[in-house]
């Protein structure tokens, strides 16, 4: 399932719609055999293959031929699908396959998909080799004395030369593995001390998956892991390697178009509807793991707030059950066995998004339920702020998780829900209490409704563009065509690595006129397309659907939303810095790019007014102890992640967890709770203080300007470009 759902509401989509519908058709008729029962299922595949050759390049964005260029990038795709570590196959085996890519184009194009067989043929017979060599090594002890290192960073590294080059990458690899567990049985120990005083241990609170781990030692935990594994690469079947397959090719037009099977379409239409029962995260496969790419706000996980995104989930447990191992499932799979009745307890095993070594595992149980839709909505929060003379300062905070519309699920109805109007209700509720500033929190904001971010933009703005919409015809400029607004006050954006879609797109657009400053991590997520999900044949559901990237978003200014994000006015990064998140570090990104500008007005007071509160905002980041101390923790955290080895001495590494282990809290600590129970958030904390800063540096315009509570400046726009 991708994480990045299509935009929903979006007016301009109509003729997109009915071409998709024309394209779909003419690929049902033009098939062989359409209306036949077929009875072979990698016959299904087959199909499906023709007409995902036929129909990509004639619905995608860049209209991308389907040649040798697609064919090469979606053997590499599909060979790290399978060897995402480079550690099974050899060198020589990567050489055989991509002398073959030049045919590829034709053969898929032809329903032949013989050679992605071939090809995973020669990967079983790696991952039994390897196997029985494990079961060899381990039949020796291993020696965790000897000072060398393993390059975990796999991904960066080429395939083993020869045997020997294999069989020593093999024998690290394995003494990695070792030393996790070894080092994670230390660590809970360290835990169980700190957390029992008394030296008493209660076995009976003990889940049965812990009992059945602390039975096994690290060397039989690693054997019976790879004897699964050799199973479940076993009976994988003809079909799972021809999707597989197919998703590869549709990942080498950019990685959020994709081949979806019935299977995953009716997950990812779960997933849409946000009203399954289980833990509320989407999820993504990357390296063999699922990977959480955002908390659904309201969902089990996201109120829990240990899992966060970015982790691999790589386990999964039922209750007190005995974990089943998820690496290299198909992620349909994997997602089935996480969802799961009300009220019932699923523990996940994870590595930490702030850990990508592997060094460290933990476990999060979680309960599910059904995502609280109402927690979704947008919530407000009068804060008071004093300035250096004592004096309050009220300012109203909005945050909003979700680009939603009609939560209540009646699209026309008076009781109708959008984030609109409840964003716009709860500006009039804390400006009537008396706050003189509204700080609009779009930090983990996933995005949503694509008409929700264009009036939500108006709230703030007179009319006129909020965002250009490039398709593969024309560019078009969509605008907010309300005169009135609703506020006009000071305005501080929040966002971060996680804010994208429609969340880059008011932030893009409120910086473009100037009419809000932007404060966070050094760039959102930068995802600037859109994808429609439409069937390969409208006869027969069997044959699977399209997701394709049919369109990208640009900036009123000129510039795409894609890859580069929305860069703040002020940097004041989160944890989030420290980690592989965004566009960027997906393969396969489309790339930046221009449009003309829309034409403007821009407030003519930004200027000025921006550059004395990033000085003012500047001294204090410099100043303040607090974010002094944080920056360091935050610096080691991404000096600690840019390693590509680890050490496999056991003292060395059970040092590295313990300092890794302690960052981490460290870290907590600074985004920890207050004595009130609050989270103490020093991102939103500078956020307050540079609106107040507004206010101040504006008070005389504003009583000149105004006599409305609440709205103590009022600016008058500048045509420009």
């Amino acid at each position: 399932m991708e994480p990045m759902e299509p935009e929903k509401d979006m007016k301009y989509a109509g003729p997109k719609i009915i071409l998709a519908i024309v394209l779909m058709a003419l690929s049902a008729a033009w098939a062989v055999q359409q209306d036949a029962e077929v009875k072979a299922p990698l016959e299904v595949f087959s199909r499906s293959a023709k007409l995902l050759a036929h129909s990509l390049p004639l619905m995608h964005l860049n209209k991308t031929p389907w040649d040798t260029e697609i064919a090469s990038q979606a053997l590499e795709n599909f060979i790290e699908s399978l060897d995402f570590e480079r550690s099974f196959f050899l060198k020589s085996d990567i050489e055989k396959f991509r002398a073959e890519a030049a045919k590829l184009p034709e053969q898929v194009k032809r329903g032949d998909l013989q050679f992605a067989l071939d090809v995973y043929s020669v990967f079983q017979e790696r991952v039994r080799n390897r196997v029985n060599f494990v079961h060899a090594l381990l039949e020796e002890p291993v020696d965790f004395e000897v000072d060398e290192t393993y390059f975990w960073k796999r991904k960066y590294a080429d395939w083993p030369e020869d045997e020997a080059a294999w069989d020593d990458l093999w024998r690290k690899k394995i003494k990695n593995q070792l030393l996790v567990q070894l080092v994670e049985k230390e660590l809970g120990d360290d835990t169980d001390v700190a957390s029992q005083p008394t030296g008493d241990e209660d076995e009976d609170q003990k889940t049965h998956s812990q009992m059945v781990n602390e039975s096994l030692s690290p060397t039989e935990q690693v054997l019976r892991s790879y004897d699964r594994y050799l199973t479940v690469m076993e009976d994988n079947d003809e079909t799972w390697v021809a999707e597989k397959y197919l998703t590869s090719f549709a990942r080498a037009f950019d990685p959020h178009t994709d081949y979806m099977s019935p299977n995953s379409v009716e997950d990812f239409e779960i997933n849409m509807k946000l009203s399954l029962v289980g833990i509320g995260a989407l999820l993504s496969n990357e390296e063999g793991a699922a990977l959480v790419e955002r908390l659904i706000p309201g969902g089990p996980a996201e109120q829990d707030g240990r899992l966060q995104s970015g982790d691999k989930i790589i386990a999964v447990a039922q209750g007190d059950g005995e974990p089943v191992d998820v690496m290299h499932w198909p992620l349909y799979k994997t997602v089935r066995l996480i969802r799961g009745e009300k009220n019932t307890k699923v523990v996940l095993s994870v590595i930490p998004a702030s850990d990508p070594t592997g060094t460290t595992v933990t476990q999060i149980d979680l309960v599910r339920d059904e995502v609280k839709l109402e927690e979704q909505a947008a919530k407000g929060e009068l804060k008071t702020l004093e300035d250096p003379d004592g004096k309050p300062f009220p300012v109203g905070v909005i945050t909003l998780p979700d680009f939603y519309a009609d939560l209540s699920g009646g699209r026309f109805s008076e009781e109708a829900r959008s984030c609109t109007r409840d964003v716009e209700r709860l500006i009039e509720e804390l400006t009537g209490e008396g706050a003189e500033a509204i700080i609009l929190d779009l930090r983990n904001n996933g995005g949503g409704s694509l008409a929700e971010a264009i009036q939500l933009t108006g709230l703030f703005i007179d009319t006129g563009p909020v965002v250009q919409v490039r398709d593969r015809r024309n560019v078009r400029t969509l605008s907010d065509r309300n005169p009135t607004k609703t506020y006009d006050g000071p305005l501080v954006v929040l966002i971060n690595r996680l804010s994208a879609s429609a969340s880059e797109i008011v932030a893009g657009a409120l910086q473009d006129y100037g009419r809000a400053i932007l404060v966070g991590d050094s760039k959102t997520h930068g995802k600037g397309t859109v994808q429609s999900l439409a069937p390969l044949s409208s006869a027969n559901p069997k044959l699977g659907s399209a997701k394709v990237t049919t369109a990208s978003f640009y900036r009123i200014a000129g510039g795409s939303t894609q890859l580069k994000g929305v860069q703040p006015d002020i940097i004041i990064p989160s944890a989030l810095e420290t980690m592989e998140l965004g566009e960027e570090s997906l393969d396969n990104p489309l790339p930046w790019s221009t449009v003309e500008p829309a034409r403007y007005n821009r407030y003519p007071v930004a200027t000025n007014l921006f550059a004395q509160l990033e000085t003012r905002s500047a001294q204090r980041y410099h100043q303040d102890s607090r974010f002094e101390t944080y920056r360091g923790l935050l610096e080691r955290m991404k000096e600690r992640q840019s390693h590509k080895e680890i050490t496999l001495r056991f003292e060395d590494r059970l040092a590295y967890a313990r300092e890794q282990k302690a960052l981490q809290e460290q870290i907590e600590k600074k985004e920890g709770t207050d004595q009130e129970g609050k989270m103490d958030d020093l991102v939103l904390e500078e956020a307050e203080r540079i609106a107040r800063d507004w206010w101040e540096l504006t008070a005389p315009a504003a009583q000149q300007a105004s006599t409305s509570p609440g709205h103590p400046l009022s600016l008058e726009p500048l045509p420009t470009f």
